[in-house]
């Protein structure tokens, strides 16, 4: 349903803007306007993106992500290890 509404609307907006360029007393200012229209939407979006690279902050180095990571990795093993052998202790006792 709404496929076929935004075909219909789409349709209708391509005959009236076609009627407004080239048949109406406006056709000149309708140009004007999309020609701004136009400009104004990728000037509008190339000054977001630089926006978004200008505010957003540089990822950390490598050096430091592999740092810690090996911190992280090294805490599990030495929370793994103290896992392990408590629960070796443990099954000892009971023998």
């Amino acid at each position: 349903m709404i496929g076929y509404l935004l075909l219909a609307v789409s349709a209708v907006v391509i005959v009236v803007y076609g009627w407004l360029v080239f048949l109406s007393e406006y056709s000149l200012l309708i140009l004007q306007i999309t020609g701004f229209v136009a400009v104004a939407g990728v000037f509008g979006i190339l000054a977001w993106i630089g926006y978004t690279l200008a505010t957003t902050p540089p990822p950390k180095p490598i050096e430091e992500i592999e740092k810690e990571i090996e911190a992280e990795l090294k805490k599990l093993e030495s929370e793994v290890t103290e896992k392990g052998i408590s629960s070796t202790e443990g099954s000892e006792g009971k023998s």
